[in-house]
């Protein structure tokens, strides 16, 4: 097997379309034509973890941090992040982050924490934003099945829950072609006056190539009328966070011990107790104090996430319970996730979970 053909998994389960503009993911080092001799699946892949890799025989490295985040002017070994590029590249071993592609994920970060807390009823707490594309065609009635079953094959009308989404309406197209045209219908240099039908689909941003070649492909006009809109619309199923409920609420000290214990936190600050049932929770792995306000609005009791600064707890303003659990904490499961996701679509190959233990922050 290829390393490319694992990366191909990789992007089913965190497509890197849906990764933030600052960040940095897919294939960091190594080459993707090379064969793979094994997996190995970390939280951050630091010189320690590239030595696991050596010891396991595991040529791809599976990371949720990239490891190299801003540019590189130099590899000489004089940080922690160079010297772990240096050795991957000495033993040919590649590197590959998910980090905010899988963030975005309905079934990623968010979902993963949720989970471990039990929450239901889950949705995004900040949908993505201009991600939605509109296409908008005409063709006669004849072709219009055909054509718009093969939109929905390339992955448009997808919303929500719902699949082969459209909307198709009737009309009149006119048209002369000249000397070099070839028209479907009426001749060269006759005005024509026809039924067409008119169909309009969304599909996610990304997919515009594969949606245009599958409607080139697909219609019999030899000049295909089109046309593309960004739409302002949220992606309800794409976003950071998630809120979600307990299935059974319990007062603010109780719940704070509930997350330290399921989440295996060494140590958890918070703003003030505001005196609410904690009943519905907003989640962010990693860095969310940017994401406050997005909590508050949602009616959440509590915001759990990670790296909030003094001044930002002054930001519950008494109307919600902001958590701070640490940021290695609040993704601790996902690389579970991804190993579990990689034996289920390559189960015959070695995926390798990572032991070491590559959280920073220590406590007393």
């Amino acid at each position: 097997m290829k390393i490319k053909e694992i990366l191909t998994v990789l992007e089913e389960m965190a497509p890197l379309a849906y990764a933030e503009d600052f960040d940095n993911v897919g294939l960091l080092v190594g080459d993707a034509n090379a064969d793979a001799t094994g997996i190995l699946v970390c939280h951050d892949a630091l010189e320690s973890v590239i030595e696991e890799a050596i010891a396991k025989k595991c040529n791809l490295v599976v990371c949720f941090h990239p490891i190299i985040f801003s540019g590189l002017k130099k590899i000489t070994g004089k940080n922690y992040v160079e010297r772990s590029v240096l050795k991957a590249i000495k033993n040919d071993i590649a590197i590959y982050a998910v980090h905010t592609a899988l963030d975005n994920h309905k079934d990623g970060v968010n979902k993963i924490f949720c989970d471990a807390l039990g929450l239901i009823n889950t949705k995004i707490l900040v949908p993505k934003q201009n991600f939605i594309q509109k296409l908008v065609t005409y063709t006669i009635a004849e072709n219009a099945e055909a054509l718009r079953n093969s939109l929905f094959e390339a992955g448009a009308g997808k919303i929500g829950n719902y699949e082969d989404c459209s909307f198709s309406s009737k009309g009149i197209g006119t048209y002369m072609g000249n000397e070099d045209s070839n028209p479907e219908i009426g001749q060269r240099f006759e005005f024509v006056e026809n039924e067409e039908i008119k169909i309009e689909v969304t599909f996610e941003k990304h997919l515009q190539p594969k949606i245009l070649k599958a409607l080139f492909k697909n219609h019999v006009y030899e000049e295909v009328a089109y046309e593309v809109y960004d739409l302002q619309n949220s992606h309800q199923n794409i976003g950071l966070g998630m809120v979600g409920e307990l299935t059974n609420p319990m007062d603010e000290t109780q719940f704070l011990s509930f997350v330290k214990d399921k989440m295996q936190c060494g140590g958890i600050r918070h703003s003030a107790f505001t005196g609410k049932t904690v009943k519905k929770v907003a989640v962010l792995g990693g860095s969310g104090s940017f994401a406050i306000r997005h909590a508050i609005q949602s009616d959440a009791d509590v915001f759990l996430t990670a790296d909030l600064k003094y001044h930002n707890f002054y930001e519950a303003e008494n109307q919600i319970l902001l958590v701070d659990i640490g940021h290695f904490e609040s993704e601790r499961f996902t690389k579970n996730y991804i190993v579990d996701f990689l034996k289920k679509k390559i189960p015959n190959f070695a995926v390798n979970f990572s032991e070491e233990n590559t959280n920073p922050v220590k406590y007393l």
